[in-house]
């Protein structure tokens, strides 16, 4: 088949345009460019056609019709104009992406979308803008629909090499239809965000339009709850773009690369005076450490890939479906040690993941926020194949007493682990809330509330371990007797009381054992009634009166558990008929 295309096309053009005909038809394309008596291209493929992933193209076996009918030269054309499209913004910015470490989108895309159990399926909108002035491949937005990890997707992805990212009207209602289909099918939508914001010389075309920019963020709430929203982010994204990632479920960012912020530095040391770097004003690291907005924080591109890859394994496609299960697989360390790693005295720290590393399937322990609030841990984990959501007290970290970032950290962890029906495990080993001046106006009371909120209003089943210490209120926001677990099970090392020993007989004993000169009988009298506090707390007497349900060997915590989250697994709890609660 002969194919004459425009006078402009270049060569790679003219090979491009080749290589596809000649896979669609199954035989010997020669392309010739303008009125050259010479083919620019020629090629002759037979058989199967494997279109790349990103490509628009379909996966299959082509069978040539039997007659002699092919494409025109108007297919080729279109072929030619996709093919530009598909090449991104200009080429000196696409040679500044090395630079920052970043891949050009569709090499992006191909990243995520290829390989097994991973196809890319197809896009929507790639002509946005054709017909503009400036060169606007695509609008910047690429939307469309893949396989990842098995798993239906919709996705967007920014093209930095288009106007840096930036939004405009056609990609705004891209971005828009996306997230509207994705509420009608119920499966996940992820968010490959490089956008430096609005391109505020275009607003009026998608500011404050009903449908505009604004309607993003309704979209995000409408989807919030009801499929998974996985948000990562490749560099920096300033002001309405920074409001996809928090509002999405989970976000990750990228060392170095990705940023977030309400306003550029530049706009801040226009508003304020402040200087101050993009990475300090709105960095990974910022985020994961102070901010708490970046649940994780990859190390470059591959990496940022591989953690959804792990996280979207624990997660159903919708609010309507289980999370997925898998084999069991027996702990990564014996639950024979787990008494030997909780420590016979009440006030010396230890690390909880040791314990945590017993109880829960080798290789599925997947903490989320590490480095934000780290008097408590928030991971996903699979006890026997089972995905749970695991919020613990971390006693090697001021030993475990619950700040209020980490209040504000746990709730919303329960918040959106009860909302994709993960069933939640605590473990409990807390001296409670922590007091103070600071933390007071650090809003330990509000962020305790939301804390305690969340637990009350979870209705997937809970199982509730009192480690060691379920001091004051700690205990309330750690799934107590009060808070209807599906089980409250205790350790032999567990105790429930208002406050400690030491606090308590300070509280009660003051004055009478200040009344005591001789420091021997003084001493020895501390010691009886702490003695005697420490019987009335013990979770032998809270087993005894039925306040918890068992008292379990610590090696049989793996198996105890199991068997409780397996036999409540379709528990139905409801809550009480409201339009909904007032804490937010």
């Amino acid at each position: 088949m002969k194919v004459r295309i425009g006078a402009d096309a270049s060569a790679d053009e003219a090979e491009a345009i080749a290589s596809a005909m000649a896979e669609h038809v199954g035989g010997e394309v020669s392309v010739y460019v303008g009125d050259d008596a010479e083919p620019a291209a020629v090629e002759d493929v037979a058989g199967d056609t494997n279109s790349p992933p990103g490509t628009g193209g379909t996966t299959g076996t082509v069978t040539p019709a039997a007659d002699d009918l092919g494409p025109t030269d108007r297919e080729a054309t279109l072929r030619a104009e996709i093919a530009e499209i598909l090449d991104g913004g200009p080429e000196k910015y696409k040679e500044q992406l090395p630079e920052e470490d970043k891949l050009f989108v569709r090499d992006r895309i191909d990243l995520w979308f290829s390989g097994d159990g991973n196809d890319f399926l197809f896009e929507d909108g790639r002509f946005a803008e054709f017909d503009a002035d400036d060169q606007l491949p695509a609008d910047g937005l690429i939307t469309g629909a893949a396989t990842f990890e098995d798993r239906d997707v919709h996705f967007m992805a920014n093209d930095y090499t288009v106007k840096r990212g930036s939004m405009a009207a056609k990609g705004v209602e891209k971005f828009l239809r996306m997230q509207q289909r994705a509420l009608k099918t119920g499966q996940p939508v992820l968010y490959l965000m490089d956008s430096s914001g609005g391109r505020i010389d275009q607003q009026t075309g998608f500011f404050a339009n009903r449908e505009g920019i604004g309607k993003y963020y309704y979209n995000h709430s409408m989807l919030s709850g009801r499929v998974p929203q996985i948000c990562v982010l490749y560099g920096p994204c300033i002001a309405g773009a920074a409001y996809t990632p928090v509002f999405a479920d989970f976000t990750i960012m990228v060392e170095g690369m990705s940023a977030m912020a309400i306003a550029s530095p530049r706009m801040v040391q226009m508003v304020t005076g402040e200087e101050i770097s993009m990475q300090e004003l709105g960095g990974a690291s910022m985020h994961a450490r102070q901010s708490g907005s970046a649940d994780l924080v990859a190390r470059d591109e591959e990496h940022a890939r591989e953690l959804v890859s792990q996280l979207i394994t624990y997660l159903p496609n919708n609010a309507d479906e289980q999370p997925p299960k898998t084999p069991g697989r027996q702990p990564v360390a014996s639950p024979a040690g787990i008494d030997s790693i909780v420590p016979q005295e009440p006030n010396r720290g230890y690390d909880m993941v040791d314990l945590i590393d017993r109880v829960v399937d080798q290789g599925s322990y997947f903490e989320l926020s590490p480095d934000y609030g780290k008097e408590i841990i928030t991971a996903y984990a699979r006890i026997d194949g089972r995905p749970v959501g695991i919020v613990a007290n971390q006693p090697n970290h001021r030993a475990g007493a619950i700040f209020p970032d980490a209040a504000e950290k746990a709730a919303e962890f329960i918040w959106k682990s009860d909302a994709f029906n993960v069933p939640i495990l605590y473990l409990c080993d807390t001296p409670g809330f922590m007091a103070g001046s600071q933390v007071e106006k650090d809003a330990i009371l509000e962020k305790g509330k939301k804390f305690i909120y969340a637990t009350s209003s979870a209705t997937v089943p809970q199982q509730t371990v009192v480690v060691r210490k379920a001091y004051g209120a700690g205990i309330y926001a750690m799934g107590g007797p009060a808070y209807e677990p599906e089980s409250v099970i205790g350790l032999p090392s567990g105790e429930i009381a208002i406050m400690g020993p030491e606090a308590a007989i300070n509280a009660v004993y003051a004055r009478k054992l200040s009344e005591i000169d001789d420091e021997d009988e003084r001493a020895e009298m501390e010691a009886e009634l702490r003695e005697e506090y420490r019987e009335d707390i013990d979770i032998h007497r809270m087993a005894s009166e039925v306040v918890i349900d068992e008292i379990v060997p610590p090696s049989e915590l793996r198996t105890e558990l199991a068997n409780r989250f397996a036999f409540y697994e379709g528990v139905e709890k409801e809550l009480p008929s409201k339009k909904h609660g007032t804490v937010l």
